[in-house]
């Protein structure tokens, strides 16, 4: 249902050959090396083994059953020419979130239809109690059809163009009423949920020495222990997946998942992998190796970017770069609550809409960054790693969150016109 505003805004509420001898040697010699990583990854699964599965969290209730870790109100701008006014409304708004980026203008085919899938798929998060799309009024990606989605599918929403309304200021002004109302209408109680009830994101945005020795190994359990508790994982990162097309297809639960595989190897044929250094590290390494902070659980579900993780429970691979705000915009549009960021460096970045824990395998960083990376794995057990998210579940900020970092990017299918 929608009415028309008297400002111009609108208001929608709705609850192959033989090889040779040196083919032989090389093909024997990666045997064995993934036979040795894939030991040494049991070894250290092993020493992470965690018998605590209470993945419990306080959070809020929506109307389609899934619960949230936050309660933010999200403001989205449908185009790139409308992202400052919407981070004005936002830091009017206590409460209120805004996702800047640089796409909604010129896209066409499968970019445009992917940048509005992404668009709703954030937009209906656990974590989004409401959303107010801004646009501009004039772009390829219009807010009133984005806000219409939304509607369609019961969320709360509010649409307004810097157009209609008639300039930025009134429309500032506007908006931040529409996100104020949001706000207040949002659910306050907080209910408990299970495992059952969490999705948890994992992005590893490199495979250093020590992420693959100690981080990976350790997430890799912890999402062992969501997934036997009955939770969801939702991995980003198609590199592993594309240095290593076997391997991918051996992982698949089934026919159909492996199906779905076959169509992320002809999407990506003609483009090369957007982050080549995991790609080139990646091919480099075994791919059990390459895929180890994803658990030790078979792929269910292979996501397209920005679209929702159907599955119930288990496993599920968004096709995104390993790039991390890339990585984490399609994470929280599959549906993550959390995302667990995997990283030698300890990149200080978060995402406006997921709070996200950073866990590094290497000590200098952790030494260097102590306030900036949530997990030490050089010397954390999977429990560690367990309180830590359950914490952060429970309202408790992560590190990015204390310090006001956040990074919103979608990737891109082609280019813009």
């Amino acid at each position: 249902m929608s009415r028309e505003d008297p400002t111009g805004g609108r208001i929608l509420d709705r609850s192959e050959r033989e090889p040779s001898e040196a083919r032989r040697h090389a093909s024997h010699e990666a045997d064995r090396r993934e036979a040795s990583e894939r030991a040494s990854g049991s070894e250290r699964s092993e020493r992470h083994a965690s018998h605590d599965a209470d993945l419990s969290f306080e959070g809020r209730a929506r109307a389609d059953g899934s619960v949230g870790a936050r309660n933010h109100v999200l403001v989205l701008p449908s185009v790139i020419c409308s992202h400052m006014v919407a981070d004005r409304i936002a830091d009017r708004v206590p409460g209120a979130v805004s996702a800047p980026h640089d796409h909604g203008c010129a896209q066409i085919g499968a970019d445009n239809e992917q940048t509005e899938r992404t668009f709703r798929g954030v937009a209906r998060n656990p974590n989004v109690a409401g959303t107010v799309v801004v646009g501009l009024g004039c772009e390829h990606v219009q807010s009133d059809a984005v806000a219409d989605r939304l509607d369609d599918a019961g969320e709360r929403v509010r649409e307004l163009s810097i157009q209609g309304v008639g300039g930025t200021d009134p429309t500032v002004a506007r908006g931040a009423r529409a996100a104020g109302e949001l706000v207040e209408a949002a659910a306050d109680e907080r209910v408990t949920a299970g495992a059952d009830a969490l999705t948890v994101g994992i992005v590893a945005t490199d495979l250093a020495a020590g992420t693959v020795a100690e981080a990976a190994p350790l997430v890799g359990a912890f999402a062992d222990a969501v997934v036997a508790a009955g939770g969801r994982v939702v991995a980003a990162g198609s590199e592993p997946l594309i240095a290593h097309p076997e391997a991918a297809r051996e992982a698949a639960a089934d026919d159909a998942t492996a199906a779905d595989v076959e169509t992320l190897f002809d999407r990506h044929e003609s483009h090369p992998p957007k982050a080549r250094a995991v790609h080139r590290a990646a091919a480099d390494r075994s791919f059990a190796a390459a895929t180890r902070a994803w658990g030790d659980q078979p792929i269910r579900e292979v996501c397209d970017y920005g679209a929702p993780a159907s599955l119930d429970r288990g496993l599920a691979v968004v096709d995104a770069p390993s790039e991390f705000a890339e990585a984490a915009t399609g994470l929280v549009a599959a549906g993550a609550q959390v995302i667990v960021h995997v990283t030698d460096e300890g990149v200080p970045t978060g995402h406006p809409v997921a709070p996200v824990v950073k866990v590094t395998g290497n000590e200098a960083t952790y030494a260097a960054l102590p306030d900036d990376v949530d997990v030490d794995a050089t010397t954390a057990a999977v429990a560690d790693l367990r309180e830590r998210v359950a914490a952060v579940l429970d309202g408790d900020p992560s590190c990015a969150e204390r310090h006001g970092v956040d990074d919103f990017a979608i990737t891109r299918v082609g280019p813009s016109l």
